[in-house]
């Protein structure tokens, strides 16, 4: 019985892919993509991260990342042979590949850079006369025997520091060398010879054998100590002066460890573990957060100290490196999770719309086979086996695919997200028809949306979720969208909660201006107003379920569309502030000033629009503040811009200001090109007793000049001339406005003068803007003759764009804008589908009464406006809504400016931007109309005989 039951089962599945191949393919290609969507989205996010982590922990510097096991000398209760064998390579080495093999998954270690060796770790004194002594403090040098010297290093000059002898402690003469850098620091040459004292005041003769050059100097053997390669200058904070004296490191043999033991520079045994992230994951981070605190301080401690000695410790800065790529995460993550809550709800609407098309199709037959005894199972059981096999290669194909496309991420998240698309096409097709007839109907009254009552049990539906989706969204906005300790599933679905509800309640509200517009169109000439009214009322592509579809592809893609905008606000506006303009040019030093031939010289280059000398004195002392911490930062001098009449910040905190002397009319007019706040020029007008100085005079007492200050600065000052002393003259200044940002300088604090009223006038920073060549700008500067730093805002602006992370989610981005932007267009193209045999017919019937294909193609364009402006201004709503919701606690710096050193890291807050609301809207409303026209230009080119045959009850 079985076997009948399948032999006559696979005719029905191979006959109805033979009647309908073009739905079947249809089909088929849309669970395809949406499978792939589905599968590859969590593979990118765990690329993105994982590449984002590995990035992280190899640009750290080595010191931070490399994991240092270190414990002191052995103890002096021990025979000196034992202390000394403990120091030598053999058992070093025997430590160190303990240490290996003990690392906890998934910690693991680039053993190319393994180091260990014995190192001081209090600085000695070297008195050699023939040192550098840059303030009559002679140097201060550490020693490290450390293994693998050969293989990091090429010998530049001199020979390999050997040990002809066994070293041991009581040795007194040992060989070394030292790397370039620090060799002509500190005046280093082959055969020259240092002095090490012991604890006993006995000297050891350290021989300088040889020269050596790092074969990878940013590589971990040579960067987790810098002193290894480059000597340093540095503050001796024991003295009552401020005098400085070099320090450096000594390079040993490798077995002249013993040696440093006689000491009293503090030896310590070590052991260098850099590590090797190529196998580590962005889902590691917990479990490696997790190791190295145990490490650090818990039972991985005790398993190193059984290894290396119970006087061991544990110490690298990696932890703090993954907990920051974690924030980072953990920041990201809530903004990507909302583009793919709205992306997968708007492809599953998208795939139950396709659900209702096909059963929509199929209704005629399915009933027919109803009222001939079939029953719900049978022929569910039947669709379910004609669905499977089409849906479920397509969903194990777009599985293959985004395996391929994203090569690095988990597989089994991406499999069970294709397998839903699968479940649930294979399960919605079949139960959505299979409802449709649980009693046997036949062929029923139209259905017409202005006429036809909703049932109470949708009604009742509709209520609950609508109440449901207010209260979400009322307790997320009460609460606020900063989540704690990850994603926030609340958070994520707002464009869903939104779309639902504008979905419901416009559908409800739709009818309402058709009944309006009926009415008055009725009296009008013609009836092509009249039926395309009325046929849009009774259309069924008005559904909520089209809507809820349109809608929230729509909020998905202008909140995408938004975030994508703001990142490209936000890191021009950051370029902005570091450089001032489109290009900078300032001295190497704060106090070097510009000549004025190299002004004119960068001012006639092709491609300069404008040039604004700049005078900037940082750390000018500001006097007291006034009593009431007012003054001109309210109403009597006046503000400029918007938001800055109020301040920034108080008195107190206004202690030192930045003073900048500017042209008045330049400033101004850079200010205007560069999008800063408006300048007032004309306030700064020189004249009276603030008139331009001759060059080289001197101010007389009295002397008073406007000023426009920041809000912390003018609050301090008051609205009384307040006395300054500046490298630039002294004089009182009067504040008359304020700002809330300049261009030349960072500090937050500034007062702005007009520089021709200064005693120096000489510009130290020249503000430039246009698009001028890069090489030729460069080249001028360099043919001054002195060195001057040439800043562009293009270069400023492309460093925002380095981390992996940033630059996957910011394409996973613009992946969900074109994702949603696409099942938009297709959810348009479904609801008009559902209808286009009846569009047909009707234009067949029409076309018999006298209908011309002018008409016809108007009315289906007029039927299927009301619809597409609907969706259209219901998407623009929802997506102002989205946005106005989410905007408090999404912060776009991570995605923006995180990692970039220097940069501004104030919030960027998300807001709307237009274009992202309004290309989408408009292109469902041209779509719609495209649709349209093409629907009564293909359906002119049939003749009314073939759409209109006796008998059909269309």
């Amino acid at each position: 019985m079985r076997h009948n039951d399948r032999a006559a089962s696979a005719p029905w599945i191979r006959t109805r892919l033979r009647t309908a191949p073009g739905a079947a393919t249809a089909l088929a290609v849309l669970v395809l993509v949406t499978a792939f969507l589905a599968a590859a989205f969590p593979r990118a996010v765990d690329a993105y991260e994982t590449k984002g982590l590995r990035h992280d922990i190899l640009t750290a510097d080595a010191g931070r990342s490399t994991l240092e096991v270190a414990r002191p000398q052995p103890g002096l209760e021990l025979p000196q042979a034992q202390r000394d064998a403990e120091a030598r390579s053999p058992e070093l080495a025997r430590i160190g590949a303990g240490l290996l093999k003990a690392l906890p998954a998934p910690l693991r270690a680039d053993t190319s850079s393994v180091a260990y060796g014995v190192r001081t770790s209090k600085p000695a004194v070297a008195n050699e006369p023939w040192l550098p002594r840059p303030e009559a403090v002679p140097p201060q040098l550490s020693y490290v025997a450390q293994s693998g010297l050969e293989e990091h290093a090429t010998l530049a000059s001199g020979a390999w520091p050997t040990t002809p002898q066994e070293v041991t402690s009581d040795s007194r003469a040992v060989q070394g060398a030292v790397t370039e850098e620090t060799a002509a620091e500190l005046k280093v040459k082959a055969g020259a010879t240092i002095t090490l004292l012991t604890a006993a005041q006995e000297p050891i003769t350290v021989t300088i054998t040889g020269i050596v050059a790092p074969r990878d100097p940013q590589g971990s053997y040579w960067s987790a100590d810098p002193l290894l390669r480059t000597p340093s200058l540095v503050l001796d904070t024991a003295s009552p002066f401020p005098v400085h004296y070099w320090t450096g490191t000594v390079l040993l043999a490798e077995d002249s460890g013993p040696a440093l033991l006689s000491t009293a520079a503090e030896p310590v045994l070590f052991w260098r573990i850099p590590p090797d992230p190529a196998a580590l994951t962005g889902p590691d981070d917990a479990r490696l957060t997790s190791v190295i605190a145990s490490l650090e301080s818990g039972p991985g401690l005790l398993k190193v100290r059984e290894i290396a000695g119970d006087t061991a410790v544990f110490a690298t800065g990696l932890g703090h490196i993954v907990e920051a790529n974690a924030r980072m995460r953990d920041a990201i993550s809530p903004v990507i999770a909302v583009a793919a809550l709205g992306i997968g709800s708007v492809a599953a609407v998208v795939l139950l719309m396709t659900g209702a098309l096909l059963a929509g199709r199929r209704k005629a037959e399915l009933a027919q086979m109803r009222s001939r005894g079939g029953s719900l199972r049978g022929i569910g059981g039947r669709l379910l086996a004609e669905t499977a096999v089409t849906v479920l290669p397509a969903s194990a194909l777009g599985l293959l695919l985004a395996t391929l496309a994203v090569g690095e991420g988990r597989f089994w998240p991406g499999a069970l997200a294709a397998a839903g698309v699968g479940l649930l096409v294979c399960v919605a097709l079949p139960l959505r028809t299979t409802l449709q007839h649980i009693r046997p109907t036949l062929h029923g009254a139209r259905e017409d949306m202005v006429s036809a009552r909703p049932s109470r049990r949708r009604t009742v539906a509709e209520l609950t979720l609508l109440v449901l989706a207010v209260g979400a969204v009322t307790a997320l906005r009460r609460r606020g969208t900063s989540a704690q300790g990850g994603t926030d599933l609340l958070v994520s679905a707002a464009p869903v909660l939104v779309a639902l509800i504008a979905a419901l309640v416009l559908v409800r509200l739709y009818p309402l201006p058709l009944r309006l517009a009926t009415r008055p169109v009725a009296r009008l000439r013609g009836a092509i107003g009249f039926l395309s009214l009325a046929r849009a009322g009774r259309s069924s592509a008005g559904g909520a379920l089209p809507l809820l579809a349109l809608l929230l592809a729509l909020a998905t893609a202008a909140f995408g569309g938004s975030v994508i905008a703001g990142i490209g606000d936000a890191r021009d506006d950051a370029a902005l502030a570091s450089v001032g303009a489109d290009a900078r040019i300032s001295g190497a030093s704060e106090r070097a000033t510009l000549p004025d031939e190299l002004v004119r010289t960068v001012r006639d280059l092709d491609g300069v629009r404008g040039a604004a000398p700049v005078r900037v004195e940082y750390s000018v002392n500001m006097p007291e503040a006034v009593a009431g911490d007012g003054g001109a930062n309210g109403g009597g001098a006046g503000s400029v811009g918007a938001g800055t009449a109020t301040g920034s910040g108080s008195a107190d905190d206004a202690k030192v200001a930045a003073l900048v002397g500017i042209d008045p009319a330049s400033y101004a007019e850079l200010a205007r090109v560069t999008g800063l706040p408006a300048f007032p020029a004309a306030r700064l007008k020189a004249s009276g007793p603030s008139a331009p100085l001759p060059e080289g005079a001197k101010a007389g007492p009295g002397r008073v000049l406007p000023a426009i200050a920041s809000p912390a600065v003018a609050a301090r000052l008051g609205k009384e001339p307040r006395a300054i002393e500046t490298l630039s003259g002294d004089f009182e200044v009067q504040v008359v406005g304020t700002v809330s940002r300049v261009a030349s300088v960072s500090p937050t604090d500034f007062l702005v003068v007009n520089s021709a009223a200064l005693e120096q006038k000489a510009p130290t920073t020249l503000l430039l803007t246009g698009a001028p060549d890069p090489g030729k700008l460069r080249a001028a500067v360099e043919g001054s003759g002195k060195e001057y730093a040439v800043q562009l805002r293009s270069e400023e602006r492309a460093r925002y764009v380095n981390t992996p992370m940033q630059a996957g989610a910011e394409r996973i981005y613009l992946a969900a804008v074109a994702a949603g932007a696409g099942y938009a267009l297709l959810a348009v193209l479904l609801s008009l589908l559902q209808t286009a045999p009846e569009r047909r017919t009707l234009l067949a019937r029409l076309r018999t009464m006298g209908l011309t294909t002018g008409q016809g193609r108007k009315l289906l364009a007029f039927e299927a406006t009301p619809q597409a402006l609907l969706a259209a201004g219901g998407g623009l709503f929802t997506g102002w809504a989205t946005i106005a919701l989410l905007s408090p606690g999404i912060d776009l710096v991570p995605l923006a400016l995180a990692g970039v050193a220097g940069s501004d890291t104030s919030p960027v807050l998300l807001r709307t931007d237009l274009w992202s609301l309004a290309l989408p809207a408009a292109g469902v409303v041209a779509l719609a109309a495209a649709v349209a026209g093409v629907q009564a230009w293909w359906a002119s080119r049939r003749g009314s005989i073939t759409e209109l045959r006796a008998g059909d009850s269309r």
